[in-house]
């Protein structure tokens, strides 16, 4: 038991008053503990070193045998009081009672302290602090602030002229020492968000096999399928209250990066603690692996995921609810599952499947939606009138174009009480057939078929804008360059301030950039973008192009949700979120 070495085990599901003497105290005694000691989850066959404990040497821990060592006795009947346990190490106590796994916590300190990311504190730990949990000739001298620290690194990234080495540094440093990850990025946010978050992260992706060093998530593929319950188990944190889910099918702009999707909920969930200020470890990132279409990724030899081609239909669907059902059976009714980048065809069915039993929430769908309308009402401000006044064109019409239609079809008849249908006939969609009508209805999608109006078929989006004579123009079509100097120009001719949101990201997909939209207008447009531009000079003037990006909304609707224990998503609080 020698090996212990400073550990103290608690049962996770509480101390009991009738624990086993500690050497020189009293029995039922607790000892006091300095609140920012790190409490590790660690299995029970093993001590904080790696030591194996084998069966007898925990039985000799119950009997009080090794009373020479720091031990408190488990009593496995001890449960979690309603409300949860005192809060001895400043971590948030459970709030709801839930199984608890039958193991051990160990309290780290010295070399071990160092190498846990979520309490390491580097040189900031004080000379109190070194003495205190054994950290004493393990760091230099010299303690320095975490601002000090911030301004090193900050220093250091900016050195980096590729932002994917950026990207990898930030990474770095959220694996080593997270408390300092979050003071960088919450400092530095206008400058670090298209690193950790659009552009950076779309490359990130892409070349998540190359770069991929620690996991940062929970990885469920078909060889999980049967037991998806235990391998939420195997997530360390057991207090979850959102969830980013992926199945890499649609990585924004970029296609199919199955497995290497899993940067998307790494970067989303930063967001959230950075900008809604949800805790860390309350965060799950989940990719759900049912293989991948994409050739180049099959055949590469880097490739993490599984080496087949999606899984589809019942397969898949099955997947899927087994997971819908662990994730409620092991965190609660109050979990939020944030949806990211699935492809059309999975992503309507999955929110339309459940929003009613789960607090589900599709990014793409509704957060975009909720961002891009928010940015309406703002141009509204400058354009003058009402959400009816204006008459809105897309290119476009799957995930994103559908949902920002919807939404502002909604807020128009909140505002005017008209009929929803009605308001629906103030949006027109585009796709790569041209533009939807009736005539096309018995050939669409299902999620298509309500902008399907009244209209002469028309192919291309120019003669669409020269029809319909949108004063709003979106893009959603994740491909680039489709906005054309003849697009703009017609959008100028009859708009004085012409509405043109440019949404698809990477920045390489973008329909148009900032520079060609306030050039073709004449410093006319009003225009944002998914992933940000820089300011542009035109004519003396200098424009700051906007950013429709849902950093904007999700942080803070997925906070308000935890916030007021909401068990399912409302269209009534998106639209308060986008107001």
């Amino acid at each position: 038991m020698m090996s212990l070495n400073r550990s103290i085990f608690l049962s996770n599901a509480g101390i009991s008053s009738s624990s086993s003497p500690f050497t020189g105290g009293q029995r039922g005694s607790v000892p006091s503990v300095p609140s920012s000691l790190r409490v590790v989850a660690v299995n029970s066959n093993r001590d904080r070193n790696g030591s194996v404990l084998t069966e007898t040497t925990r039985k000799d821990v119950r009997d009080g045998a090794a009373s020479s060592s720091s031990v408190i006795d488990v009593d496995s009947k001890s449960t979690v009081a309603p409300g949860g346990p005192h809060d001895v190490y400043g971590e948030d106590a459970a709030t709801e009672e839930q199984v608890v796994t039958p193991w051990f916590v160990s309290v780290a300190s010295g070399y071990s302290l160092l190498r846990d990311p979520h309490h390491n504190k580097g040189l900031a730990f004080t000379d109190k602090e070194r003495a205190a949990h054994y950290l004493r000739g393990l760091l230099p001298p010299a303690v320095v602030s975490q601002e000090l620290q911030v301004k090193k690194l900050m220093h250091i990234i900016r050195q980096y002229q590729v932002p994917l080495q950026k990207y990898m540094a930030m990474m770095d440093l959220q694996e080593s020492n997270e408390k300092l990850f979050y003071k960088l990025l919450i400092d530095n946010v206008e400058e670090m968000l298209p690193i950790v978050y659009t552009p950076t992260v779309g490359e990130a992706c892409q070349k998540y096999g190359s770069i991929f060093g620690r996991p940062q998530g929970l990885y469920i593929s078909l060889k999980e399928k049967g037991c998806i319950h235990e391998v939420l188990r195997n997530w360390p944190e057991k207090n979850i209250e959102v969830i980013v889910v992926t199945d890499g099918e649609r990585i924004l702009g970029l296609g199919d990066l199955g497995c290497q999707g899993m940067g998307i909920p790494v970067g989303k969930l930063a967001l959230y603690t950075a900008l809604g200020g949800v805790r860390p470890s309350a965060c799950l990132p989940v990719t759900i692996d049912v293989g991948t279409n994409n050739e180049n990724l099959l055949n590469d030899e880097y490739y993490i995921g599984l080496r087949q081609r999606r899984a589809t239909g019942q397969e898949y669907a099955e997947l899927l609810h087994e997971f819908m059902s662990a994730v409620k059976q092991t965190y609660g009714e109050k979990v939020l599952i944030q949806f990211e980048d699935f492809a059309n065809h999975n992503a309507f069915d999955l929110l339309a499947k459940y929003s009613t039993t789960h607090l589900v929430f599709n990014d793409d769908i509704q957060g975009t939606a909720s961002v891009v309308l928010a940015g309406l009402v703002a141009a509204l401000k400058v354009v003058g009138g009402t959400l009816a006044d204006h008459t809105f064109l897309f290119l476009g019409a799957g995930e994103a174009g559908t949902g920002i239609a919807e939404l502002i079809a909604l807020e128009i008849s909140k505002q005017t009480n008209m009929p929803v249908e009605e308001t629906r006939k103030k949006v027109w969609l585009v796709d790569s057939k041209g533009l939807i009508v009736s005539s096309r209805r018995e050939s669409l999608q299902h999620f298509k078929k309500p902008w399907a109006h009244e209209h002469e078929p028309v192919k291309t989006l120019l003669d669409a804008v020269n029809d319909i004579k949108p004063t709003v123009l979106i893009g959603t079509s994740g491909v680039g360059k489709t906005f054309t100097k003849e697009v703009i120009e017609a959008m100028a001719s009859f708009n004085e301030k012409p509405i043109i949101l440019s949404l698809s990201n990477p920045t390489s997909q973008s329909e148009c950039t900032a520079e060609e939209a306030y050039t073709w207008s004449q410093g006319r447009a009003i225009f944002a973008s998914g992933s940000p531009f820089a300011p542009f000079e035109y004519e003396g003037k200098t424009f700051m192009p906007g950013q429709a990006n849902n950093a904007y909304i999700f942080p803070g609707l997925g906070l308000g949700l935890i916030m007021s224990g909401a068990i399912r998503v409302h269209d009534d609080m998106l639209l308060a979120a986008c107001e």
